[in-house]
């Protein structure tokens, strides 16, 4: 349980006893989706650290993404002033949304350009659930089983390509960058670092 959450002091609604949840992506902070939670599933949530909902159709607990993979690792919880309403931030394995998007709701106007800290936290999910799920036919996958040395090659081949493409051939300099750093995050998931913690040191060298 996140040391400074006071789970008692949650206001569930008195005809409901549910207590609305907005779920945010620690990454960048993306609405993600909006649930609801009563005293099990929040008490399921604090435990397991997985993300658990109450589902008003279905009538039982739902943890997100226990069909799809796509699940919801809690990072921080807050409730609201009035204590009626819930924020999660959580770690995204995938898209959120059952339409196969990433939210359940529209980004805001003018925010559709893409983004290289949003695209690169979805392209690794995407890369971790390749990993979980090793479905057949993905290139992932096939890169993932041969191994980390074999992965570091291929990173060394695509470092040498976006070199040379700024050098010689800049129109191609976005495409082959794309390629190293797709590459990149495969061999970060294959050596077992986190994304984060490469951020954590360039956040240090950077300084205050």
């Amino acid at each position: 349980m996140p040391s400074d959450f006071d789970a008692s002091a949650v206001r569930f609604d008195e005809a409901t006893g549910l207590v609305p949840t907005v779920v945010q992506d620690i990454s960048d902070g993306t609405v993600l989706m909006l649930g609801y939670m009563n005293p099990e599933s929040l008490a399921r949530t604090l435990d397991t650290g997985r993300v658990t909902f109450y589902s008003r159709s279905r009538g039982r607990l739902w943890e997100k993404g226990e069909t799809s993979g796509n699940t919801l690792v809690l990072e921080s919880i807050a409730s609201d002033c009035d204590g009626d309403a819930l924020l999660v931030t959580a770690s995204a394995a995938g898209p959120t949304c059952h339409t196969g998007d990433r939210s359940c709701f529209p980004p805001p106007a003018g925010h559709g350009k893409a983004r290289i800290g949003t695209t690169l936290s979805e392209l690794a999910a995407v890369i971790e659930s390749r990993d979980r799920k090793r479905p057949d036919g993905s290139y992932t996958t096939r890169l993932l089983d041969s191994g980390v040395q074999k992965i570091a090659q291929k990173v060394g081949e695509e470092a040498v390509e976006t070199a040379l493409a700024a050098v010689a051939d800049p129109d191609r300099l976005a495409e082959e960058s794309a390629d190293l750093l797709y590459h990149l995050l495969v061999l970060w998931r294959a050596a077992e670092i986190d994304p984060d913690e490469v951020a954590r040191v360039l956040a240090r060298r950077r300084g205050p």
